[in-house]
């Protein structure tokens, strides 16, 4: 943790919707003049597109069936925790893009599924802004969630999350609902010893909890909407936090236990503008405070 260069990560499962919150931020740093340096999760993944696939047959081959993009022998989460180790210290570290499509192929000038160069990151950026799979990750080698400022974990219940992932991976990556149960399948086991234990290291979750019938993930045929969901955003710490404010701004809010809100799932984005922008102001204040006093110095 660093109070010249604040880290921020949203961490979530794929599929979980931790870009819906990314945009939320985008808003925020736009109105309120914040520079932030953004990192995305998928750009310390080890292996490029065809490097994964080559990776998943030998794992095969070496009877390693659970191995995925959620475990630590699919990722740089040393590489990762060293970027948040040196923003913290002097604003600076290398990353690189993951190229997803044409699109981007076009704006990066390399082929999807590749990663582009390593680069040094823009200089006097006010925060550095994490959002991926991996934020709050801790193992026997590394402790990333430690070098964290301020840590949010998005997390629908498990059967809105496959929903969500098999409606997009349907849809927009051509994947058969039998190639998509698979990959739930194999990735079971790193899902549950590195991404659920990230939700006990976060400061924020946001929850999103549908209030229509999701018993069986692998037949639905639509994502339950925001209006056919509840959210409920757990507190690690609750001091500081006023939730009279809260619930007097968000119709429908309630709290559920002493460090838990709830807000109708139309009402995610108002939420969390309410919560973060405060919470960003201190961070960014205090950061600037500090860089300030040192080159006094």
């Amino acid at each position: 943790m660093s109070k010249k260069h604040p880290v921020v990560a949203i961490t979530g499962s794929s599929g979980a919707g931790t870009s819906t919150v990314t945009d939320t931020f985008a808003q925020i740093f736009g109105r309120e003049g914040i520079t932030s340096a953004v990192v995305h999760g998928d750009s310390f993944h080890k292996y490029d597109r065809a490097g994964m696939k080559q990776a998943y047959i030998d794992a095969a081959a070496a009877g390693k069936v659970e191995f995925s993009h959620f475990g630590p022998d699919a990722n740089l989460f040393e590489d990762l925790e060293e970027l948040f180790r040196q923003y913290g210290e002097s604003g600076s570290g290398k990353v690189r893009n993951y190229v997803h499509d044409a699109a981007e192929a076009i704006e990066f000038g390399k082929e999807p599924g590749t990663f582009t160069p390593w680069q040094e990151l823009v200089a006097d950026t006010d925060l550095l802004y994490y959002e991926g799979l991996h934020g709050a990750v801790q193992t026997d080698k590394v402790d990333i969630a430690r070098h964290v400022d301020l840590l949010i974990g998005v997390v629908p219940i498990i059967n809105l999350e496959w929903i969500q992932k098999l409606h997009r991976d349907r849809t927009k990556r051509g994947y058969s609902t039998e190639a998509v149960t698979d990959t739930i399948l194999r990735r079971m086991p790193d899902y549950v010893r590195y991404i659920c234990p990230q939700f006990s290291n976060t400061h924020i979750n946001f929850q999103r909890v549908p209030v229509v019938d999701t018993s069986n993930p692998f037949i639905a045929g639509w994502i339950p909407t925001a209006d056919e969901s509840m959210v409920v955003i757990r507190f690690a710490d609750p001091r500081g936090i006023d939730f009279p404010y809260l619930l007097s701004m968000i119709d429908g809010s309630f709290m559920s236990r002493a460090n838990s809100i709830v807000v109708p799932g139309g009402k995610m984005e108002l939420a969390m503008q309410l919560i973060f922008t405060p919470l960003i102001w201190r961070l960014v204040e205090t950061g600037r405070k500090e860089r300030g006093r040192r080159v006094q110095a």
